[in-house]
């Protein structure tokens, strides 16, 4: 028993002895240094991934100071979402999604546009933007395609008036949310979305979203990476919604959808919840997830000094965008030849190649070029409620008028750097033939309206909702927004 006892200590001693000797040889320090480097190395390249850049970007945007003409950018685009709100509201998409949040309750912590409901964040972000996409007066980026105004507006004004912030930190939280929408699509490519049967205004809504609310909470570099996680799990859209007959899918696949995403995945973190730290990376990432040729590094080159705000459009008329400029072509040329029924034999409408399946020939008027055409020919104006008369559809004199245009797509259109143009040429009943091309249509960055003509369009929407007072405050507090202490100051005027 001794003996065997004896033998184990010796051979403890022993193996002590030789772990003293490796430790003073410096190997297991060697050990050590590499591990060591190695996490430093991995803590490094996770600082430089694109989920990393992008969310301490995210954390720090929403104490930035904007350029002036972007904080300006941003208030005209936050006017004239409103103004999409509120005539929404008393839209069937909006009514509907009002309804709706009614049904569903919960904690009263945030307005919906036009009524007196009071809902949780999620619900009240869905309901307001579904307001702001029921027809097709909300903006618009050229180049992605994106409709960023119909949700991120709706998701800052839901997190602002639950946290008493002020309309400077909505300002930002604006300008996060627009950035965010439309770089989503740059990275992707948002020509590779499509040809994959997605919605490309779908993908962007959701990221659009999680930026305005984002930007509205205390959250830091990891939470808002996981923010970005929750989010990337809930983008979605697909084409189908070009099927919709009655604007409400179209209306929650545009706005509703991402504003409950991108609010929930904010609201998810805040609770406590964590997750991935790098869905933009690595294995699995969202961006080959999507896109069969992403590029990446698109979401995050420029933060801070490209501020895609700035580059929307904002709609002259409330109709599908590809027909802005076919529009503005056929008004000019009816105001400089006197244009009639009367005097018109035909009228030929070339607008770009992918234009042709969105406006060609819907069951919606306010998306059907064919008709608005005929209806500008006939009125000499495109009235908001004349582009969402169903019954004018079936009008005896626009028809006839209708029968005289054919809406055709032209190659020669298919340019990404004006990708919204259109070419009109109208015969007359005397032989002549006269032409109007409509590069950039009023409301473009290279062709913008003022910030009265911005105002002015608002007012026309809002007023039939709140009434002339209200409305003229309401355009007058969010005109002076950076002043603004606590946007809760707005609720009242935005009620029923």
């Amino acid at each position: 028993m001794s003996e065997r006892l004896s033998l184990k200590r010796r051979r403890m001693v022993q193996s002590a002895g030789a772990f003293s000797a490796l430790m003073f040889s410096g190997k297991p320090f060697a050990f050590a240094a590499d591990d060591a480097a190695s996490a430093a190395a991995e803590e490094e390249a996770r600082g430089n991934s694109i989920t990393a850049q992008l969310a301490r970007y995210m954390a720090q945007a929403r104490t930035m100071p904007l350029p002036a003409p972007v904080a300006l950018a941003c208030k005209h685009r936050i006017l004239d979402t409103f103004g999409a709100m509120v005539s929404g509201s008393r839209m069937r998409p909006g009514m509907l999604a009002a309804s709706y949040v009614r049904q569903m309750g919960g904690a009263p912590q945030s307005s919906v546009i036009g009524t007196r409901i009071r809902t949780n964040v999620v619900n009240a972000a869905l309901a307001n933007a579904m307001c702001a996409h029921s027809d097709e007066t909300d903006d618009f980026e050229p180049v992605t395609k994106a409709h960023p105004g119909s949700t991120v507006v709706p998701s800052a004004l839901a997190l602002a008036e639950f946290g008493a912030q002020s309309g400077e930190a909505m300002i930002r939280a604006v300008a996060l949310g627009y950035d965010l929408a439309c770089r989503l699509l740059m990275a992707l490519g948002p020509d590779l979305v499509r040809g994959s049967h997605r919605s490309a205004e779908g993908t962007a809504s959701t990221f659009g979203a999680l930026g305005a609310a984002a930007a509205l909470t205390d959250l830091d570099e990891i939470g808002m990476c996981y923010a970005i996680s929750y989010a990337a799990q809930q983008v979605s859209g697909l084409w189908s919604w070009i099927k919709d007959r009655d604007h409400i899918e179209k209306a929650f696949d545009f706005a509703g959808m991402g504003a409950r995403n991108g609010v929930m995945a904010v609201s998810m973190v805040q609770s406590g919840m964590t997750g991935v730290r790098d869905v933009l990376d690595g294995t699995h990432n969202l961006f080959i997830a999507l896109s069969p040729k992403p590029s990446p590094q698109a979401m995050i080159d420029g933060l801070g000094s490209r501020f895609y705000v700035a580059e929307t459009a904002i709609k002259t008329y409330s109709v599908g965008y590809p027909i802005q400029s076919p529009l503005d072509a056929l008004l000019r040329l009816r105001a400089r030849y006197g244009l009639t029924p009367a005097n018109v034999r035909s009228i030929v409408v070339g607008i770009p190649p992918d234009a042709q399946g969105i406006v060609g020939d819907s069951a919606m008027p306010d998306v059907n070029c064919q008709h608005l055409v005929a209806l500008a020919l006939v009125k000499g104006a495109v009235s908001f409620r004349d582009s969402h008369d169903a019954a004018l559809m079936r009008d005896p004199a626009i028809l006839e008028a209708r029968a005289k245009v054919t809406v055709q797509p032209d190659p020669a259109l298919h340019d990404p750097s004006a990708p919204r143009s259109a070419k009109v040429e109208v015969t007359l009943t005397d032989g002549r033939t006269v032409q109007h091309f409509t590069r950039f249509p009023p409301g473009t960055k290279e062709n913008p309206l003022s910030g009265e003509e911005v105002a002015a369009k608002a007012r026309d929407l809002m007023s039939p909702v709140l009434g002339a007072a209200r409305t003229a405050a309401l355009v007058e507090k969010i005109e002076r927004l950076e002043t603004l202490k606590d946007i809760r100051e707005l609720s009242p005027l935005i009620s029923a």
